[in-house]
C-alpha cells in the first residue's frame, strides 16, 4: 500500500483542500507554491482563532467580578 493509497492520507488532503479553498482562491497556478500560501492562511486564521478564544475566556471569567469594598472586608475577618 503506497502512501497514496492510504486513507487518512486521502482525507487530510480533502480535508486540507477544502480548508485551502474555504481561506480564498488559489495564489498560484503552481500547486506547490498555492500549497505553502494555503498552510501560511491557515496558520493566520489557526492564531486569530485562538486569540479571540483566549479574549472570550476572559470576558467571561470577569463576567461578574465585583470589587471588594472595605466594609466587606471587615465583615469577612
Amino acid at each position: 500500500m503506497s502512501k497514496q493509497d492510504n486513507p487518512c492520507t486521502k482525507r487530510k488532503q480533502t480535508v486540507f483542500r477544502l480548508l485551502a479553498k474555504a481561506l480564498g482562491e488559489k495564489a498560484s497556478k503552481n500547486d506547490r507554491e498555492a500549497d505553502n500560501i494555503a498552510h501560511i492562511r491557515i496558520f493566520i486564521f489557526l492564531t486569530y482563532l485562538i486569540t479571540n478564544c483566549f479574549i472570550i475566556a476572559g470576558v467571561v471569567r470577569h463576567w461578574n467580578d465585583v470589587p471588594i469594598t472595605n466594609n466587606q472586608k471587615i465583615l469577612q475577618q
